[in-house]
Order: C-alpha cells, then sequence, then structure tokens
C-alpha cells in the first residue's frame, strides 16, 4: 500500500465520519423537537434522555444511514479530487483506473466489516434499550388483542388461548394437549393462565386434567398448579421491530423457536438475518459506484455529484424497502430478497464502469 492509497482512506474515512455525524446531528434535532412533549410531560431531564435514548439512538440510525453517508463521501472525496486535478495527475503518472479503486475498496471493506458487527451485536443491544425507553415515555400502551391463539410449545404439545389480557398477563379459557404419535397423551383445561414474575413460571387456575393411558381416562381437578412452559409472558408484548433488537445467534435460536411452532411471521426474522450479512456488500458496491460516478469532473461541480449520489442511494433504499415487502409477504425467498438491491447495484456498477472514461 502507497502512500497516496492511505491518503484517499484517510480522507474518505474521515470524510464518511463527519458526514455520519452532521446528518445524525440533524435527525437528533428534528427527533428531539417531535418527542419533547412526551419527555416534559413525564418531566424527563435532558441528561436522562440523553444517556437511556439517544445514546442507543444514535448507533441505529448511523447503522441504517449507512448507505447513503457512505456513497455521499466517496462521491464527495473522489469529486473534490477531480475538481482538483489529483485523478488526472494519478492517471498521468500510469495508475490504471482500476488500480485508483483499490484504496476505495480498502475503505468499504473497513467500513462494512465495522458496520457488520456493529449490527450484528452492537446495535441489537442498543436497540432493547431504546425500545424499553419508547414504550415506557413515547408509545401508547399495547394491548394484546389476538382471539383463538393456537400455539405449538414443543413438538408434541401445543397450547391454545380463547384470548390474553396483556396487561394483567392472564390467558382465558386455556387448554395444553400433549400428542404422540397421533395419539391424544394427556390434555389440560383450565379457566384461566396467570404469568407470575416472581416464580417466572405460569399458575393455571381452575383446571381438569385429563389423561389417557391403556385406552383409560384418568380426570384429576385442582384449584391451582404450577408449571412452566416454552412461551412466556414477553411472548404476548409488543413485537413490533423486534428484530431489531436481537443479535445474529439470537436470532438463529428466535428463527428455530418461530419454525417449530409454525408461526406465520417467520419471515420476518430470516429477511433481517440475511440483510445483515448483505449490508456489508452494499457497502462495497456502493463505495464504488459513488467513485466511478464521481471519478471524471462535471460541469456541475461537486454539487450536481453529490446531489445524484443522494438520488442513487435513496433508491438503493427504496430497493432495500421494496425487497423486504415482497420476501415478507412470501412472493420472493427471504435470501433472493436480501440479495436483489446488491445485484441491481452491481449490475448499475458495471455498465457506469463501462461507460465511464478511463
Amino acid at each position: 500500500m502507497k502512500i497516496l492509497d492511505l491518503y484517499i482512506i484517510k480522507k474518505l474515512l474521515s470524510t464518511f465520519l463527519f458526514v455520519v455525524i452532521i446528518l445524525i446531528s440533524i435527525i437528533c434535532v428534528i427527533d428531539y423537537t417531535e418527542k419533547n412533549q412526551d419527555f416534559i410531560k413525564h418531566s424527563l431531564q435532558f441528561g436522562f434522555v440523553f444517556k437511556e435514548y439517544y445514546l442507543n439512538f444514535i448507533p441505529y440510525m448511523a447503522n441504517m444511514l449507512s448507505p447513503i453517508t457512505v456513497f455521499i463521501s466517496t462521491v464527495f472525496v473522489t469529486a473534490r479530487l477531480a475538481s482538483h486535478t489529483e485523478l488526472i495527475g494519478m492517471l498521468n503518472s500510469g495508475m490504471s483506473f482500476r488500480r485508483l479503486m483499490f484504496p476505495y475498496l480498502v475503505s468499504s471493506i473497513i467500513i462494512g466489516i465495522v458496520i457488520f458487527l456493529f449490527g450484528a451485536y452492537v446495535i441489537p443491544k442498543a436497540n432493547k434499550k431504546r425500545r424499553a425507553f419508547e414504550n415506557a415515555y413515547v408509545n401508547t400502551g399495547y394491548y394484546y388483542d389476538a382471539r383463538n391463539v393456537h400455539i405449538k410449545i414443543s413438538p408434541t404439545s401445543y397450547a391454545y388461548f380463547e384470548s390474553y389480557n396483556s396487561d394483567i398477563k392472564t390467558g382465558y379459557q386455556f387448554a395444553l394437549e400433549t400428542i404422540d404419535s397421533n395419539k391424544l397423551v394427556n390434555k389440560i383445561k383450565a379457566d384461566r393462565l396467570v404469568w407470575m414474575d416472581s416464580l417466572q413460571k405460569w399458575r393455571i387456575e381452575n383446571y381438569t386434567l385429563r389423561e389417557f393411558k391403556n385406552n383409560v381416562e384418568s380426570v384429576k381437578k385442582g384449584a391451582t398448579i404450577d408449571t412452566v412452559l416454552d412461551i412466556t409472558a414477553k411472548d404476548f408484548e409488543s413485537q413490533h421491530m423486534i428484530h431489531e433488537t436481537m443479535t445474529i445467534n439470537e436470532l438463529d435460536k428466535h428463527i428455530q423457536k418461530l419454525q417449530q411452532r409454525g408461526a406465520e411471521n417467520v419471515s420476518t426474522f430470516v429477511i433481517e438475518k440475511y440483510e445483515r450479512y448483505t449490508y456489508p456488500f452494499a457497502i462495497i458496491i456502493l463505495t464504488l459506484i459513488g467513485f466511478i460516478m464521481s471519478a471524471r469532473k462535471s460541469r456541475g461541480g461537486v454539487a450536481l455529484q453529490i446531489s445524484l449520489g443522494f438520488i442513487l442511494a435513496f433508491a438503493y433504499i427504496l430497493f432495500v424497502i421494496m425487497s423486504r415487502t415482497i420476501s415478507g409477504a412470501g412472493d420472493l425467498h427471504p435470501l433472493l430478497g436480501a440479495w436483489v438491491p446488491n445485484i441491481i447495484f452491481s449490475f448499475i456498477g458495471v455498465l457506469l464502469y463501462k461507460t465511464v472514461p478511463k
């Protein structure tokens, strides 16, 4: 790696950091203005809000906007080099256009690795605190309103609720069946199932237990019995954007659990998992596209090239949202849905590379 490579890498990384700080500062000011009334209503001090909310909000937004920020940074740095005829000097010295892309590739790999590690492990933990803060002070109360809920809690056990009250963590008209080899082994029916926070267990109230053995049925009734099930009260809390609060390892375990239960919303978590792996590649692709777009001197100057960079970066995010929606609806495999934006923009990058003067 030459001094010239280090010069470009330093320029690109510092500009990327600067753009992130500027954009996040603007977003935080807008967000604080929107939520200020909620903070005032709960008499929250700015120090508490900053520590509990914004220190966790900033990494989340920085990661989400990384395709935009890395693209803008690349366009800005390259356009400046082109406007000062520095690129021309590099090319005239015998450096090939492809060799000139090397420091950009290295920079994008560095940013991509950081983005992946943050997205896989750091940001999910921050999102847990951010969502807890929003649920406590910003969002309106959540109420679980599903009716006639069926849940597969193990390979042989199936639970049923007629209704569930998330405020008091109580399920009504509960039933639990154990079926082995297509035969009913036992069945519990109860008026209520109450979550006990102190015990981290469920309490079954006014129950009837029927057991079937050797074609003989036995019936037992009781007032209460405590038990552990592969579901907790958290499974009935708000699931909105909960996939963002899980690390890669937690996502794998949660996906496996949902698949065992036969849940319908597995695709949301599978898409999230695949997107975390494809995001670093998006950083690399957009960095190289940004370099190719702005490598030649433009009559419109740096401002025009940065504007084009904004448009293309937002187009990428639009493709991500569209592919996620289509995959979530089941019309596209989650793995393909996660890669579609990268595939499309890879073709765009190849076309731009073939048309740029070298």
